[in-house]
């Protein structure tokens, strides 16, 4: 309990962090974000004698974040190397079964690679100023495995097909999207939705058709293009799975949606 209790502060803490480097970064000199960052930063001080105080907290914001850089290169860390397809692992290794210590192992290696392929999707929608909260991956893990814990124990059952892989990708997009792991800045691109959702569906639909495509393993390991060709198809089903979320039961509208995907990609 006390071990869990400090994980949860240490992810916790690790998305503060992240946020007060966001801020830095967006505050430096040579940064695009110095203008309205500093704007913010400086409007609620008094008048400054003399000129030139946005230019000195501008430098003074680019030598921090050089400096956290210098420090980060010295501390060991869990990121992956590269972030692409073969990051991506099968749904049963983030949701074994086992012990406490099994368990543990597959949250932190579930909200540690969500977070890095949900930022690689961003990437390549070219989504800029989005937070992603690794906090957030670790509650959607702890309500999968007290909410849905027939279809996990389905999936790994020795008769597990097809359906049972898309029944649980099905109701990890619907817990995913409950729980909105990524927070858009007021100038992310306009989407139309039904309840809002249609950006959220946008970054995490492909993660999810991606552990799925993994899960399925038909070609043996993971290739690298895996997780492109999950962005390419859950964009060509993004209307689908937009009317299938905004239904009463959005798992059981998702499962046919999921089970074409995967029967019909590599």
């Amino acid at each position: 309990m006390l071990r869990q209790i400090s994980e949860d502060v240490r992810v916790n803490l690790k998305d503060r962090l992240r946020e007060v480097r966001d801020i830095i970064r967006q505050s430096r000199h040579d940064g695009s974000g110095e203008a309205s960052a500093l704007r913010e930063a400086t409007s609620r001080l008094p008048p400054f004698p003399g000129k030139g105080i946005e230019g000195l907290l501008s430098h003074a914001a680019s030598a921090f974040d050089e400096a956290l850089s210098i420090a980060e290169s010295f501390v060991p860390h869990e990121r992956p190397i590269k972030v692409d397809g073969t990051t991506v692992k099968g749904l049963g290794t983030y949701f074994p079964t086992g012990n406490e210590e099994r368990q543990l192992s597959a949250e932190r290696l579930f909200r540690r690679d969500m977070y890095y392929l949900t930022k690689a999707v961003l990437a390549e929608l070219k989504i800029d100023n989005a937070r992603i909260l690794e906090a957030d991956f670790a509650a959607v893990h702890a309500t999968m495995r007290k909410r849905h814990g027939d279809l996990l124990a389905a999936l790994v059952a020795p008769d597990a097909g097809l359906q049972a892989i898309a029944a649980t990708c099905a109701a990890l997009l619907v817990e995913l999207l409950n729980q909105r792991p990524v927070r858009f800045a007021e100038t992310a691109p306009e989407t139309p939705a039904i309840g809002g959702r249609a950006l959220d569906i946008s970054c995490l639909a492909p993660v999810v058709l991606a552990c799925g495509l993994a899960t399925t393993g038909r070609d043996g390991a993971p290739e690298p293009d895996m997780l492109e060709i999950a962005i390419l198809a859950a964009d060509i089903r993004h209307d689908r799975i937009v009317q299938a979320c905004g239904k009463a039961s959005p798992v059981e509208e998702l499962i046919p949606v999921f089970a074409t995907l995967l029967a019909h990609l590599p």
